[in-house]
């Protein structure tokens, strides 16, 4: 018995002296690396914050589908609004689709449609709405500051100033 266990010790000892049989040889170039298209067509995408139903007021990012109208016909203004942070903030204020709601997700911002404008500046992201600000929740501020910076910068760590009708909040930052 003690013979089959020094024997099973020593395996992976005579299997690592003798490297298994692999030689080594020199890279092997063959080509150019491959091209993959990860967004067919006139699609984009982008990150949104919602509030899980299944842990209290715990944020969840979801990543929403955008499809890019073609050229020169993008509604209410230009393909850099169309699929950028505008757009993001704005769809987050429409709420979670169907889909979202089916698994869990809900908003603590209230449904509207709103004028909006969102800038980088030397501070960090300032948002300008058309509503007012400074009766939101903190979870629905979170809400809103999460997807403003992941929007505009792709950084959540970036500061957001929030301008409403009826003052400010902010600067703050994502706690996601």
């Amino acid at each position: 018995m003690r013979g089959v266990r020094a024997l099973g010790a020593l395996l992976p000892l005579v299997l690592l002296v003798t490297g298994c049989g692999i030689r080594a040889t020199d890279v092997v170039e063959v080509g150019d690396p491959a091209i993959v298209d990860v967004a067919p067509g006139r699609e984009q995408s982008t990150l949104l914050y919602f509030v899980s139903s299944s842990s209290a007021n715990r944020l969840m990012p979801v990543v929403r589908p955008i499809a890019i109208p073609a050229e020169g016909t993008f509604p209410g203004g230009t393909e850099a609004t169309w699929g950028g942070a505008n757009r993001a903030v704005a769809l987050l204020f429409e709420g979670p689709n169907k889909s979202e709601v089916e698994t869990g997700l809900r908003t603590e911002l209230p449904y509207a449609r709103i004028a909006l404008s969102i800038e980088l500046g030397p501070d960090g992201v300032l948002v300008r709405l058309n509503t007012a600000v400074t009766t939101l929740s903190e979870v629905a501020r979170q809400q809103l500051i999460c997807t403003a910076a992941q929007a505009r910068t792709a950084d959540r760590g970036e500061a957001v100033k929030v301008v409403g009708t009826d003052g400010v909040i902010g600067p703050a930052r994502c706690a996601v």
